[in-house]
């Protein structure tokens, strides 16, 4: 699976930085408009994004029924919530895609910036998207959680967040996942949080 998740995690590193490097403006802010609705919709379901979620996909992640497979939910869902993550901000000088950035980190992160009154409510959000038992359920959640870190300009790593996505799918890979994201979420990083403060 770690190959996999690795091939997962390049397709959508390149996929993004392609946008945050492009120098089209235009091209860019339309492709994240598209790619915006497509948040929470099933993969494949809107031709207008589909160069960014299938295209360069490598075969053996295609689906071979009628249902997305977990890698297909875990691109669309990760690059569609970028695109809504970076509306409003210049991707060249602003990326809200940074490597080393992990889900459970980032919310640690808007928790310390937003303050002890927050802090219930952010834990009920990131509790809400670690019990999802769908890839629907799951981007709903998701998107909430999203809209905040764009709020207080928190970025996250995307091709991370994909290869979590893809194993967070798979029953025998959720519990990791979830504990991995706690572990983000708990643990102190005081170079970071002194500085973003």
């Amino acid at each position: 699976m770690e190959n996999r998740s690795k091939a997962l995690n390049d397709f959508v590193c390149a996929k993004i930085g392609y946008l945050l490097n492009s120098r089209d403006e235009s091209y860019v802010r339309a492709s994240l408009a598209k790619l915006r609705r497509g948040i929470g919709k099933k993969p494949g379901s809107l031709p207008d994004i589909w160069e960014f979620a299938l295209e360069n996909l490598p075969e053996e992640f295609f689906s071979r029924t009628d249902e997305p497979t977990h890698a297909e939910w875990a691109a669309h869902m990760a690059i569609t919530l970028f695109a809504l993550h970076q509306q409003g901000k210049n991707p060249r000088e602003n990326p809200m895609s940074v490597l080393g950035e992990p889900l459970g980190s980032a919310v640690r992160m808007l928790k310390i910036r937003r303050g002890e009154s927050a802090e219930q409510a952010i834990k009920r959000r990131f509790d809400a998207v670690v019990t999802s038992d769908s890839p629907e359920e799951l981007a709903h959640h998701l998107r909430g959680l999203i809209q905040l870190l764009k709020s207080e300009g928190i970025p996250l790593d995307y091709p991370q967040l994909a290869k979590d996505l893809f194993q967070f799918q798979k029953p025998e890979s959720r519990d990791s996942v979830r504990l991995r994201w706690g572990q983000d979420y708990y643990k102190i990083r005081k170079d970071k949080e002194t500085d973003g403060q």
